[in-house]
């Protein structure tokens, strides 16, 4: 891609705005407020806003590889953090995606460098699920399944988190699970049991207040 063309995209995306609202960007400087925590995958067919058809303001986005949740990353604890207790957001979304590279990599036993501790932990989430896992024989299927285990594991990795439980308390928040699928372009509700999943996490890490 040829870089200087992004400079072009963006003054016609800034015309096409102000065609449509001549306050679009002094609206949007004011401030945000999402209703929704998006946390996704890196990977570059994978854009949030698009796949979901919102606009800026609409959604807080972070994203990493594998969209992972893991509670020693202070980027995405940090995130939680603010998109719910300064944001207020009422939904939290993992989403994950079919054909997954980093999901696909953990499943290999090669050595990747820097990338091993973070692989690390989708290989823990086959380890938690090896039984089911070992029992799929189509390698397809067996690295889809783990792509949506991976995101239920995520899940709980968020209502872990402090600030979700008591906003969970306070507000009723909810965190929801789903795959984007490639092939189709379609998202995909793992349909999560939200407050079956948060008693039964909150019966250990219960935090008190």
């Amino acid at each position: 891609m040829d870089i200087k063309q992004i400079f072009k995209n963006n003054i016609d995306w800034v015309n096409e705005k102000l065609q449509l609202d001549s306050n679009y960007f002094k609206t949007l400087s004011k401030g945000q407020n999402p209703d929704i925590l998006y946390i996704g995958c890196s990977d570059s067919r994978v854009s949030a806003e698009e796949l979901m058809g919102v606009s800026p303001g609409d959604v807080f986005v972070h994203r990493n590889i594998a969209n992972m949740v893991p509670n020693t990353d202070l980027s995405a604890m940090s995130v939680i953090d603010y998109a719910v207790v300064h944001l207020k957001v009422n939904n939290i979304v993992v989403c994950g995606h079919y054909y997954c590279g980093g999901v696909k990599a953990a499943m290999e036993s090669a050595d990747l460098g820097i990338l091993n501790p973070w692989l690390r932990n989708i290989r823990d989430v086959y380890r938690i699920h090896k039984e089911e896992l070992n029992a799929i024989t189509n390698q397809d299927a067996k690295y889809k399944r783990l792509v949506e285990l991976n995101v239920q594991e995520q899940c709980i990795n968020v209502i872990k988190t402090a600030e979700v439980q008591q906003a969970f308390i306070d507000r009723n928040i909810t965190v929801h699970g789903w795959v984007f699928d490639i092939h189709t372009g379609k998202l995909i509700d793992l349909e999560i049991d939200f407050k079956k999943v948060m008693e039964n996490v909150m019966e250990i890490y219960r935090l008190k207040r």
